[in-house]
């Protein structure tokens, strides 16, 4: 912004006379009602950057309603006059912005809130809101096209939101950007367990319904929080590398699978702390519910939950997100092939620590079984659109990518790098090409055409 000759020559005078020149601080305006994701534009919000949530969620199980008050502690990171948070479908029936009754509007999934006082930019400042309702699963072609989100079950709910689902059940700034520590308290019927992210800190029992009190202090992404409901088996203890673990499996499933939960987890949570660098959490765990209308997993933070008993290597993938995906985020969604593609390596990698097949060979089994007119070869990993971006490529075209850059750079570069992304990204948010750049920069080599042929190039590459 350029000043006119006479503002010009006026500020020379004032700065004479006073030896400093003040600018005048800009006025409050909204903020923005999204930060302008590639696939959800409207998802997050922006002038606030989110500290820490605190959630009271009441559920009752025979009429499936919710109802929940959520203070969030923020940050403005502009003079404020009116800002955004998602939530959808569920009625709001009070908000307060500093203790103080706020008006707002609604639009959608974007409720507008207008304080009785503008905020300051850098300043710290709370909204509380009050709602309930029926929470809606979400559902269409994006996640393997099933249900997800808040799904009820027999005996509770199955609470799973990657995407953009977290705002089913609770107001946010619902974008993984935006991270932030969480307090969530579940309060239900006696007899049946909540669960959520973090360390349990308290439970008590009043009049026939329950409240555990869960407390996450890492920063973490709306999309990973949970609060999964039902009757639960839960076993308590520690790997034997000494990390806190949490495994609550249903009853109903407790003998399908042979596959020992509990056990599988603690070993694989100190393996990939030895592979990718100290565990990023509290505590690890499982949340393994019967939901077969979900049929899928998720890496909520500190506690994967399953929608039943998987195998071995799906626990491998998920606690591998706890360092890809969960600690390490993607700045926008379009960047997921980081999540992704990484979980799905750390499959092979997990099968070549246990002997039964290297990666290089379970990168050419992918490679060979799929020709070169499949669909398969179609999608853009790096950038695979909003409605395939959970598409089998986006996973193990990923780590197909990963695999390459091994044998290209080597494996002491190679084991180097992974670590070195967890720990310098830590609780942070990333896009490919810091990855990129970060993979040059150990390995010394120029990697450009490696990336470019097997994340933004269409079509099966050459070996």
């Amino acid at each position: 912004m350029a000043l006119s000759r006479s503002a010009r020559l006026g500020a020379l005078a004032t700065a004479a006379a006073s030896f400093c020149l003040i600018a005048a601080a800009p006025g409050p305006h909204p903020g923005s009602d999204g930060v302008g994701d590639p696939y959800f534009p409207q998802l997050g919000n922006g002038g606030f950057d989110v500290r820490h949530y605190g959630l009271d969620v009441a559920y009752n199980p025979d009429t499936d309603r919710l109802d929940g008050r959520t203070t969030i502690t923020a940050r403005a990171t502009q003079n404020l006059s009116s800002f955004n948070l998602d939530l959808q479908k569920l009625q709001v029936t009070k908000i307060e912005v500093n203790d103080r009754r706020a008006k707002f509007t609604r639009s959608g999934d974007e409720i507008r809130i207008s304080p009785p006082k503008s905020l300051r930019k850098n300043k710290t400042f709370t909204v509380t809101v009050t709602y309930g309702g029926v929470p809606e699963p979400l559902s269409g072609p994006i996640v393997f096209g099933s249900d997800y989100g808040w799904m009820k079950t027999t005996d509770g709910v199955f609470v799973a939101c990657e995407p953009n689902a977290a705002s089913t059940w609770f107001p946010s700034s619902d974008h993984p950007s935006d991270k932030a520590a969480f307090d969530i308290r579940i309060k239900a019927p006696k007899g049946l367990t909540g669960v959520s992210n973090g360390r349990l800190v308290d439970t008590s029992t009043k009049g026939g319904q329950t409240v555990a009190h869960w407390r996450e202090t890492k920063p973490m992404a709306t999309y990973l929080a949970t609060a999964t409901i039902g009757k639960f088996d839960v076993k308590k203890g520690r790997t034997p590398a000494g990390t806190p673990i949490y495994v609550a499996i249903d009853p109903v499933l407790e003998n399908s699978n042979n596959v020992d939960v509990y056990g599988v987890t603690a070993e694989v949570t100190d393996y990939w702390s030895k592979i990718f660098g100290p565990y990023p959490f509290e505590e690890t765990g499982a949340i393994v519910d019967d939901m077969p209308q979900a049929g899928f997993s998720l890496e909520t933070q500190t506690k994967p939950v399953y929608s039943a008993i998987r195998s071995e290597s799906t626990i491998a993938h998920e606690l591998a997100h706890q360092w890809f995906g969960d600690s390490v985020s993607p700045e926008s969604w379009n960047n997921i092939w980081l999540n992704e593609g990484f979980a799905t390596y750390s499959q092979w990698l997990w099968s070549e620590h246990k002997g039964t097949q290297s990666a290089h060979d379970a990168f050419l089994a992918g490679y060979n079984s799929r020709p070169a007119d499949s669909a398969f070869w179609q999608t853009v990993v790096g950038d695979p659109q909003r409605d395939t971006m959970f598409a089998s490529a986006v996973y193990q075209r990923g780590a197909m990518t990963l695999q390459v850059l091994r044998e290209r750079i080597g494996d002491k570069a190679f084991f180097k790098l992974l670590p070195a992304w967890a720990q310098q990204n830590r609780y942070g948010d990333v896009n490919t090409d810091d990855f990129v750049r970060l993979a040059e920069k150990i390995s010394g080599k120029q990697l450009d055409d490696l990336f470019r042929t097997w994340l933004f190039t269409k079509g099966k590459p050459a070996l």
